[in-house]
């Protein structure tokens, strides 16, 4: 297991299952965190999510530096992302474009897929529903949908997460 990712809706257990996986992992764990208290609803969220993180993990929190954060692993660390969601959100409110996203989520990922211990990403599927009637909302479904592609098709292992279940997303033969 190097990069494993699993995407799914909202407060389907992707963290939880994330952190599951990570668990059986021997050596040590960072748990890189993307999310920004920017109100007192994700503050609240933000410190439930502490809270429920092993004592032993360390803790990132990095809104934007992805990619910095998992080059300073160690070998023999394995990784929770959490979440590829709110790590896109956070780059285009900075204002990068939806090209410069992309490009980052490559080399993300595969620096990610490289890495010695586990990486387990998550990340919010949002194109299962209805079509956004925003041309901003569409925008952001179509670039987050490209880059959990580009992280899965590094994957060793994908997984679509339904209500704390997971669905074994198959490589095409």
């Amino acid at each position: 297991m190097s990069l494993v990712v699993l995407l799914g809706g909202a407060r389907a257990g992707k963290s939880a299952l994330a952190q599951e996986l990570a668990a059986r992992w021997d050596g040590p764990v960072a748990y890189v965190a993307t999310a920004e208290p920017r109100d007192e609803e994700m503050a609240e969220r933000i410190e439930r999510h502490r809270g429920e993180r092993r004592a032993a993990w360390s803790t990132v929190e990095e809104p934007l530096e992805l990619r910095a954060v998992l080059e300073r692993l160690e070998q023999g660390q394995a990784a929770v992302v959490d979440c590829l969601t709110l790590w896109v959100s956070n780059a285009l409110e900075r204002g990068a474009s939806p090209q410069a996203v992309l490009a980052e989520a490559g080399e993300t990922a595969a620096l990610a897929a490289a890495h010695a211990a586990p990486v387990i990403v998550v990340s919010n599927e949002v194109g299962l529903g209805i079509v956004p009637a925003s041309p901003l909302a569409r925008s952001y479904r179509d670039l987050l949908g490209a880059v959990n592609r580009t992280f899965v098709d590094r994957a060793d292992t994908a997984s679509l997460v339904v209500a704390g279940r997971l669905l074994s997303l198959e490589r095409p033969s």
